[in-house]
């Protein structure tokens, strides 16, 4: 497949698809990072005063919270950063993927072997956390803004008080874990692709 080919397709497959994708995603990935932000205190020997219960006492239990106490909309926090996020990312994902394939293929084969989708898929999931990592951060920080708290007003307010407050290198927090995480696992993500296609194409043939 060409790349003016693969833009096509994919850019309007995945804007549709992103966004339904983070209409049911986004609550999940709420309760999480709140999950993950919390802090769950332990009596010691040190300070063995009783502590008071963790907020969340688990992932249902944290919808249930967030939904009572900051409404439905709470459910949905950051979602316009994860929607950035998304369809953003995918987009270079795919393309990266394709026009990588296209480049390493010779001529005279129509479909990339098994090093060249290796290769291909692994820089294609860095280069997509690359471009996606400063909307990740704004998301996170968006999500762990409590009913309490009311630090940020929107996705823009999130960007500027972040980047006023610690700098552009703000927006690369994790950058690094991210794309070290993200070869190895689009690797195996796009060898499994092309294997479920190349399946389908032979037992399509076949019949």
């Amino acid at each position: 497949m060409g790349f003016g080919t693969a833009f096509r397709r994919h850019i309007g497959q995945k804007k549709f698809g992103d966004f339904t994708k983070v209409l049911f995603m986004a609550p999940s990935e709420v309760a999480k990072v709140r999950m993950q932000t919390q802090k769950n205190l332990h009596p010691s020997i040190a300070s063995p005063q009783p502590v008071s219960k963790p907020k969340y006492r688990g992932s249902l239990h944290c919808l249930k919270v967030i939904a009572k106490q900051e409404g439905f909309g709470g459910l949905y926090k950051g979602c316009s950063a994860l929607l950035c996020r998304d369809c953003f990312s995918s987009a270079i994902y795919f393309l990266t993927y394709s026009a990588l394939c296209d480049w390493l293929t010779p001529a005279a084969k129509n479909k990339p072997d098994f090093l060249v989708v290796l290769l291909s898929g692994g820089f294609a999931g860095v280069l997509a956390w690359g471009f996606a990592t400063p909307m990740d951060v704004i998301k996170s920080r968006m999500q762990t803004d409590e009913s309490d708290q009311h630090k940020y007003k929107g996705l823009v307010h999130c960007v500027r008080e972040s980047v006023r407050k610690e700098g552009a290198k703000v927006l690369f927090k994790g950058l690094g874990l991210n794309c070290i995480r993200a070869f190895p696992v689009n690797m195996v993500v796009f060898v499994t692709y092309e294997a479920v296609l190349r399946c389908t194409d032979y037992y399509l043939n076949k019949k």
